[in-house]
């Protein structure tokens, strides 16, 4: 049967059977699923093996973190203008070749911190050309009604990919060292692209004509983020959160390898266990938005956040704060995967379709833009004062997305907003290419891109 006589994927019907939308999962749960090896093995390689410091740790993060500030709304209005699977696979294609040149400079003996920094810039770097086309890619493979369902589908997949991926590398670090275990994230960033190339979805034409100026499709997409309140509400919630995570996950692998004499493989296990937590934060976030509301359920969530940091900072070296820690991780990326699942389909119903790519890199901008400055501040805070004071400071910053939250009306949004209304049909004459809402009949037949680690941003 062609794929324009697929039968129409309706809102009772079945994710699991959308032939493109399992291609995308499948090759986005691979890539996290191999990034979860890297994050294992890259601070024990740095921490363990190069003997890094301190503030070495915190510039390793600040470069890792420094393109998306620096590129993100480039990739997206790159996006909304180009081939969003073409860019996703040059993104996959990148990352995997630089990422590989660190197990084989370890095998030459030849591997320095400087190399894992530049590896970690360019890395970023296309991490933003990958993820600013596939999150902006979903809404154009699945129907807005089943846009809620469908994040709710990728991030409880990330989260379990997230899970095993880090008792991978655990076990990959101990068996083969944390250098060839990298190669794990090489090839799920192969397998990525492979899945990527195969999507058939058409994507939707293109609104403005690709002659246009780079920076008025960028400052467009700023000006349409910042006049609609409920995603400029969001992307501050989500740009407080990520300077106060930030500024934690700089010091967090340091502090539980030194300072809590954590061994390698209970690191990966605690990793695990938050990984699980994210898992059942986004398969539960439908049923809890339902229940009590989109609003009330993101504010309940930012609430119990910096609680859980608590047994983190009260914790000394032993298996039971180390179980503790473990348990209130896995609450801590349970309450973030169902506030980042909630929030995220919120902004992709609400916003028109040719402006999904920069919606989202606006958003990635502000809240990556804090995550450098805030891995400077964990530097020098962890360096002048100490390793467990910065963290109490992180845990105290994650009350100012709760105080942005609970100022606005969103907390109180008891259902799901509509989408855009689609606009009048023109006049033959005057007729534009602005293109449709995405049919749930848009199964198998065009094509596809995906999007990295939802999440958990």
């Amino acid at each position: 049967m062609p794929p324009c006589a697929e039968k129409p994927y309706t809102a009772g019907a079945s994710l699991w059977r959308h032939r493109d939308f399992r291609r995308y999962q499948t090759g986005q749960t691979a890539s996290v699923a191999g990034s979860s090896i890297a994050q294992m093995a890259l601070p024990v390689l740095a921490v363990l093996h190069l003997d890094a410091t301190t503030a070495q740790v915190a510039w390793l993060a600040f470069l890792g973190q420094l393109p998306p500030a620096l590129l993100a709304l480039h990739a997206g209005a790159l996006a909304d203008r180009h081939s969003k699977r073409r860019q996703m696979i040059l993104g996959d294609l990148v990352s995997a070749t630089v990422l590989a040149t660190v197990p084989v400079a370890a095998a030459l003996g030849t591997l320095t911190l400087t190399q894992l920094m530049v590896v970690a810039v360019v890395q970023g770097a296309a991490g933003v050309v990958h993820d600013a086309a596939a999150i902006s890619l979903l809404p154009s493979l699945v129907d807005r009604s089943l846009i809620q369902r469908s994040n709710s589908r990728v991030g409880t997949l990330f989260a379990v990919a997230a899970s095993a991926g880090s008792h991978l590398g655990a076990a990959l670090t101990a068996l083969l060292g944390p250098s060839r275990a990298l190669f794990g994230d090489v090839a799920s960033y192969l397998i990525s692209a492979v899945c990527t190339a195969r999507i058939q979805t058409v994507e939707p034409a293109r609104v403005r004509p690709e002659t246009r100026r780079l920076r008025g499709e960028i400052g467009e997409g700023l000006r349409y983020m910042r006049g609609d309140d409920r995603l400029w509400t969001l992307t501050l919630v989500n740009a407080t959160t990520s300077f106060g995570l930030g500024l934690l996950n700089t010091l967090w692998g340091l502090y539980l390898l030194r300072s809590l004499s954590m061994s390698a493989t209970a690191f990966g296990v605690v990793l695990g266990l938050g990984a699980l937590g994210a898992a059942a934060g986004a398969l539960t976030a439908p049923a809890l938005a339902r229940r009590y509301g989109p609003g009330p359920m993101m504010l309940a969530a930012l609430a119990i956040t910096p609680l859980t940091q608590l047994p983190l900072l009260l914790a000394s070296p032993g298996p039971a704060w180390q179980i503790t820690i473990g348990a209130a991780l896995f609450l801590q990326l349970a309450c973030a995967d169902a506030a980042g699942t909630t929030q995220r389909s919120i902004r992709q119903i609400v916003t028109t379709t040719g402006m999904q790519a920069r919606m989202q890199a606006v958003s990635t901008w502000l809240t990556s833009g804090a995550r450098p400055v805030s891995a400077l501040l964990a530097g020098a805070l962890g360096t002048w004062i100490g390793v467990r004071p910065a963290l109490t400071a992180g845990t105290v910053l994650l009350l100012v997305p709760l105080a942005v939250l609970a100022r606005s009306p969103i907390r109180a949004l008891r259902n799901m907003p509509d989408p855009p209304a689609a606009p009048l049909p023109a006049p033959p004459a005057a007729r534009t290419s602005t293109p449709a809402v995405p049919s749930p009949a848009r199964t198998d037949d065009a094509r596809h891109d995906r999007a990295h680690k939802g999440g958990a941003s």
